[in-house]
């Protein structure tokens, strides 16, 4: 068990390209920008239109909610918004959660997603959650890697679950364990 209210004080996490920084709405413009991008719509099954009025009032709540982390990734030689992390579905009786990264189309490919995941996965394990988990669609093995990278293990398969572009893709379950190594 975990306590319910265990991101209460959610902390900036440093890497050595990266900063993971509460989100706010300090990074609104850039995270529209994001969540419109068509790759990552496609990478993340988003179907839904965002409007920015309600995007900037979530933004602004997200420090309100205290069982469940969000930050935003900043890379730290400029301050440029790479995207988002988030720990949430919270089940603080059986000290697990959900892990979720989003990064914006430019920022693929460049070891950000490694170590974003890296920081957060040492974070959660580290406030005594006892597992992390994902999911991940099957036609994004890049992702599949980073996660494995990180200690995540496949765990199984939700079948046909993601309709996108008139085909069916499964998604992938993954979880990390607090006594992986």
């Amino acid at each position: 068990m975990i306590d319910a209210d265990v991101f209460r004080n959610q902390p900036t996490l440093t890497g050595e390209r990266v900063r993971l920084e509460p989100l706010t709405p300090a990074v609104l413009t850039d995270y529209l920008a994001t969540l419109d991008d068509r790759e990552v719509q496609r990478l993340t099954g988003s179907h839904e239109h965002h409007e920015p009025d309600h995007i900037a009032q979530w933004l602004a709540t997200r420090q309100d909610h205290h069982d469940r982390a969000d930050w935003a990734a900043i890379r730290i030689t400029d301050g440029v918004f790479l995207g988002e992390a988030v720990i949430n579905q919270l089940d603080a009786h059986n000290a697990s959660a959900n892990y979720r990264i989003l990064l914006g189309g430019p920022h693929l490919n460049q070891g950000y997603g490694t170590e974003i995941t890296r920081l957060v996965v040492d974070y959660a394990l580290g406030v005594g959650l006892h597992r992390l988990s994902l999911g991940v669609y099957d036609f994004n093995p890049r992702a599949r890697r980073v996660y494995e990278k990180c200690g995540f293990v496949l765990e199984g398969r939700l079948r046909d679950a993601l309709y996108w572009e008139g085909e069916w893709h499964d998604e992938l379950v993954m979880g990390v364990l607090a006594g992986d190594s």
